[in-house]
């Protein structure tokens, strides 16, 4: 709910402050008073263009600010400041500064938004009816809204896009499945082919570094077995051998272990080298004697190296290990292949059930949005005729289409202005004010099932008065029970139904004339409607009308 204005510095505003009342606020004053001027104010903090050359005094900046109440707030509001991070606080302030050199900035809640955030929120706030301007109830999202609105659909519906969700992601992953299925299938023959080498091939863990190490061996085994021999040689048979002169040394010092007290420890380290030295001498002839280039098996080494280099540098790698997790990782996708289908066959069962579910809640919501078809145009074909449009008619129309968040109907309000039968798209044919009317008629009808804005309508009794006047003040009253509505007329059967009314007018400032707003009492209401009535200088019987429909 809107319950403050405020303007500064905009046209021919010096400075306004309007507080609104919850109910129907009507605005009335003179042409040229500024009534126009005050809804262009704030169509700034509604996201509507700016402009420097509106700036009534070019060195000081405009600032239009508009304060809603926050406990009054729809969830869509609060879900809203909430995705963005913004203060949720008691009241809700909109402000649009304009500086003199055209900038302009806004905020919500003294945090800076874009414009288009500002265009977000104010449509969730409030709900502008100018003449000529393309409206809401051209759009098929809010034509269905109005349908189940009256058919009580919005629990189901909120149950129904549920499921629609989970059949959306059931759908997105039968899809990302089908995809990866067309990718496997296109590189089965290859991975298989690579497998099938590798299979082949028969690697064993770190066999190629073995190979590599025993490659070595055989190509340096002479030199091996020289060495080894030279070294057997120097233990066990050389004109004097190591291990022999270790034995002498053991003898020569035996006779002595009594008679020094580190002999025998000596003693026992030479045998143990002895012990030592004689093993090391028997595991060398051993080595040596199993020692020999055989050429049959360095040939088959360095085929199976070949094979593995080859391998190796194919896959990019450059290990047993390696190639082996190749091998690993190709068997998983071949074995993915094989499992992909029966994944695709279970999810393609979830997927029909759950669009067999959906289906039948979407059924369930069209029946009920049929039901109020024929409700809905008889009570605004009735409507229509009491505001001033009597052979104006409204036709629902429903089509089947497929699955969306929204069950499977695709609405349209047809509409025909002179009883021709042909009925066309309201975008396609209503006029301003034929719109401003029907969107009266239809919100009217809504208003207590739908998240309603505050509503604010100009010009809505263009070409209207009398009887069809007075009816619009009715609905507007009845309306306005439900929601706030703020409405700009200059028709008196429609001031008179005011919760609260405003007079703007104009007033002499020094050199220069501003427009002023203020909030009438019952005596200058009216005074204000008997003007309406009769002209400047009301008659006895004008103010005496004006007072019947300011009582009633």
């Amino acid at each position: 709910m809107l319950s403050r204005l405020s303007i500064q510095n905009y046209a021919i505003i010096d400075e306004l402050d309007v507080d609104f009342s919850s109910n129907l606020n009507i605005i009335t004053g003179e042409t040229g008073a500024g009534k126009s001027i005050i809804l262009g104010a704030l169509g700034l903090i509604l996201g509507g263009r700016s402009d420097s050359g509106a700036l009534k005094n070019r060195e000081k900046k405009c600032i239009v600010e508009g304060t809603f109440k926050n406990e009054l707030l729809d969830d869509h509001v609060t879900t809203f400041l909430k995705e963005r991070e913004l203060d949720i606080l008691d009241e809700l302030v909109v402000r649009r500064e304009i500086a003199p050199n055209g900038k302009s900035r806004a905020f919500v809640n003294d945090t800076p938004v874009n414009l288009s955030q500002l265009n977000q929120l104010s449509s969730l706030l409030v709900d502008l009816h100018q003449q000529f301007d393309t409206l809401e109830i051209g759009e098929s999202d809010f034509q269905r809204e109005v349908l189940d609105a009256l058919a009580g659909n919005f629990p189901l519906l909120k149950t129904y896009r549920q499921y629609f969700s989970q059949l959306q992601a059931t759908r997105r992953k039968l899809d990302t499945l089908r995809e990866q299925k067309n990718q496997f299938n296109k590189e089965f023959d290859y991975h298989q082919f690579q497998f099938n080498e590798l299979e082949e091939a028969g690697f064993k863990e770190n066999e190629l570094e073995d190979l590599e190490l025993e490659l070595k061996t055989q190509t340096n085994a002479e030199g091996i077995r020289l060495a080894l021999g030279k070294t057997y040689h120097g233990l066990e048979e050389s004109e004097e051998p190591i291990i022999r002169q270790l034995k002498t040394m053991v003898n020569a010092l035996q006779p002595y272990c009594d008679l020094h007290a580190d002999i025998p420890s000596l003693i026992q380290r030479l045998q143990s080298a002895y012990i030592e030295l004689q093993d090391i001498a028997d595991e060398t002839d051993r080595i040596s004697n199993h020692i020999s280039a055989d050429p049959a098996l360095i040939e088959k080494i360095n085929d199976r190296l070949s094979l593995g280099y080859k391998l190796l540098k194919k896959h990019g790698v450059k290990t047993t290990e390696e190639l082996l997790a190749i091998k690993r990782e190709l068997e998983e996708k071949l074995q993915a292949v094989l499992n992909i289908d029966d994944e695709i066959t279970a999810i393609e069962k979830d997927f029909a059930q759950q669009i067999q579910q959906a289906d039948e809640m979407a059924d369930k919501i069209s029946k009920a949005r049929y039901a109020q078809i024929a409700p809905l145009e008889k009570k605004v074909n009735i409507m229509l005729a009491q505001v001033g449009m009597p052979n104006a008619r409204l036709q629902v129309a429903i089509k089947k289409t497929n699955l969306s968040d929204a069950g499977f109907d695709e609405i349209e309000f047809l509409f025909d202005a002179n009883k021709s039968n042909q009925f066309q798209p309201l975008r396609k044919v209503a006029s301003g004010g034929e719109l401003s009317r029907l969107m009266l008629c239809i919100k009217s009808l809504v208003a207590t099932s739908m998240n309603l804005p505050t509503l604010i309508f100009d010009e809505i009794d263009t070409g209207i008065s009398g009887e069809a006047a007075k009816q619009v003040g009715v609905i507007m009253k009845e309306l306005a029970g439900a929601r706030q509505v703020i409405c700009i007329t200059h028709q008196p059967q429609i001031a008179g139904k005011a919760d609260a009314h405003y007079l703007v007018y104009k007033a002499v400032k020094g050199d220069s004339i501003t427009t002023g707003v203020r909030l009438l009492n019952v005596d200058e209401r009216i005074v204000a409607i008997a003007k309406m009535l009769s002209g400047e200088k009301p008659t006895a019987a004008a103010l005496e009308n004006a007072r019947e429909m300011v009582m009633n």
